[in-house]
Order: C-alpha cells, then structure tokens, then sequence
C-alpha cells in the first residue's frame, strides 16, 4: 500500500483535490491519500502561524513520520502539483540507506510576493521539501514537539537529520518547477509543481502547464 500525505490549504482545496485525482487515475498499484488538514490536526500541531509561512502545511508536514507511527514509508507532496505519471515507479526509488529522499533543487526565486500576496522565502535547498519521501523509522528526530517549536530553517534545510548524507536524492521529473525550471516535453515528466502559483488562481491561470491541470480538473468532475 502506498501512502501518501498531501498538503493541505484552505485557499487551495480545489488544487488537492485535482492532485489526489491525478495521482489515483494513474496508479497500478492501491494508494492511500490523506490531507494534513489543520482541522484534523489540533491535538498534535499547536504552533503560532509564521509571517514568513506562505501555506497552512509549511510546518504541518513535518509531522508525517508520527502520522506513519514511524513505521514503513511515506510520501509528502505540496498541493500545487500534478501527477502525470504512475506513482508506482516514484514509490520504487525508495532506498534504505537514507532517511529522507528528495528533489535537490539549486532554486533562488526572484521574486519576493507570490500567490496570494505570501512572502517567498529564498533560503538553501529551497523547494526540496515539497517532495519527501520518508524513511519513517530514520526520522524520529520529527517529534510533535521538534515540528513544533523547531524554526523554519531546522526544519526545511533537514537540519533534525545532523548529516546531509542520510538525503538521498530522486530525478528531477518527480519535483518540475514551472515557470522556473526550463520548459520540458510532458513525457520527460513525471510530477509539476505550480510553486509560485498554481492555476486555479486567476494571476495564474495562464502559467506554464496550465492545460494540463484544467483537463485533470474536467476529468475528475465528468468522473464525478
């Protein structure tokens, strides 16, 4: 069973949705998909919300190995995405020797406003966290207390680790940034992320990519 941790945002439910579609219509395999939903999450993350924090799950996601019993893996994903390929073949790049494995992106946005009027935050390994695969038993450093009270940059630059070499790395087609990476062939993709605004927001409703997520979107509602 594959299991899947997406996060969650008021201000982009429809983006969730549209991911955890996309991501089940091209499974091979049986996925489990849960929302790391504050609503659902009150009795294990009580911290105040951050001025530099641009989601709801900027720090909720870090509570993913707890939610797993630290037991097995588990995948995270921001919300912003869109899966264009089977998770099956992302999910077999797990490899033990690692806690955490990720899309090393070398990303220094240049803006400093993205959606929604956030702030974008630039800081090392910047975006790595918005693809996780977790070795849960490597990461009982992820306390609900460490998720909570630990700043942003302990966090995201995997600081809880001590050692940079326990972050494995997975090809660069399972985290695309649009509008930031090169355009590439959708078959030389697997997973895009909208990072600086996906779009089902009106700003971004002609981002790269674009096409791709309103057919997703129509295809899950005429399924509906």
């Amino acid at each position: 069973m594959i299991r899947v941790f997406i996060g969650y945002d008021s201000h982009e439910t429809v983006a969730f949705h549209v991911l955890a579609h996309s991501i089940h219509a091209r499974a091979s395999e049986p996925v489990v998909i849960a929302p790391l939903m504050l609503t659902q999450l009150r009795t294990l993350f009580y911290r105040e919300r951050n001025a530099l924090q641009s989601t709801e799950f900027s720090f909720s996601r870090f509570l993913v190995p707890h939610l797993s019993n630290y037991e097995g893996w588990s995948l995270f994903c921001d919300c912003d995405m869109l899966m264009l390929d089977d998770i099956v073949k992302l999910w077999a790049l797990r490899d033990d020797r690692f806690a955490v494995q990720v899309v090393k992106h070398n990303h220094v946005p240049p803006e400093d406003i993205k959606f929604l009027d956030q702030p974008q935050s630039k800081y090392a390994k910047k975006n790595w966290s918005s693809v996780m695969l977790f070795n849960n038993a490597k990461c009982r450093a992820l306390t609900v207390d460490y998720a909570n009270k630990a700043s942003g940059l302990e966090l995201h630059q995997f600081k809880w680790l001590g050692d940079d070499n326990l972050i494995g790395e997975i090809p660069h087609r399972w985290n695309h940034l649009v509008d930031y990476d090169p355009p590439a062939p959708v078959s030389d993709l697997s997973l895009i992320h909208y990072t600086e605004g996906g779009p089902y927001f009106e700003a971004y409703r002609n981002c790269g990519y674009a096409d791709l997520w309103f057919r997703e979107r129509d295809y899950m509602l005429a399924a509906g």
